[in-house]
């Protein structure tokens, strides 16, 4: 029963978001599946939609993907990023919307990209002119995961921790919500 009332809050968390991101529509069953993740800060819903890659015995991080080069954060179409409300992302300001999700990736250090359009297929047609907001994040040592995942580890009344765990690696990013 609890388990059913859950699904129907995460249901309409989804339903409730604004419908800006883009269309993930398969016509057949794709290599990476589309996967998406949502969380409420606060007052403040938060979505992710984005392609889950899997490692399948490859060198991930320096290798499939590039250091120091544009990463569209998961496979297909450019990963994006739904608030409801303006937030705080590791304390800089980000205004309500919806952005792509690029990062690009280092051994030491990454930066994480939201840039104002939204529907773009990989990083192909990536504009820089159009990012809205950088910030930097550190990579941690995780267990391994051979889906690439995005989960909130951490939320309190007014902040959350999004996660991006992929081969051995975790990348969190601090978002914080108005109260």
């Amino acid at each position: 029963m609890h388990l059913r009332l859950l699904s129907l809050f995460a249901l309409g968390i989804l339903l409730a978001l604004p419908a800006t991101a883009q269309e993930r529509a398969n016509e057949e069953v794709r290599a990476s599946p589309n996967a998406a993740v949502a969380q409420t800060i606060g007052m403040t819903d938060v979505m992710v939609t984005y392609g889950r890659p899997s490692v399948r015995d490859r060198d991930i991080f320096g290798d499939l993907v590039p250091y120091d080069a544009i990463w569209r954060t998961g496979a297909n179409e450019a990963t994006t990023i739904s608030f409801s409300d303006d937030v705080m992302i590791e304390g800089e300001s980000l205004a309500a919307g919806t952005y792509s999700l690029y990062t690009i990736p280092g051994e030491d250090e990454w930066t994480v990209i939201f840039n104002s359009v939204a529907e773009q297929w990989g990083a192909y047609d990536y504009d820089e002119g159009n990012d809205v907001l950088r910030v930097m994040a550190s990579p941690e040592a995780s267990a391994f995961s051979e889906l690439m995942t995005f989960s909130f580890d951490t939320v309190n009344d007014n902040e959350g921790t999004l996660v991006l765990h992929w081969d051995e690696t975790a990348v969190p990013l601090t978002i914080s919500a108005g109260s």
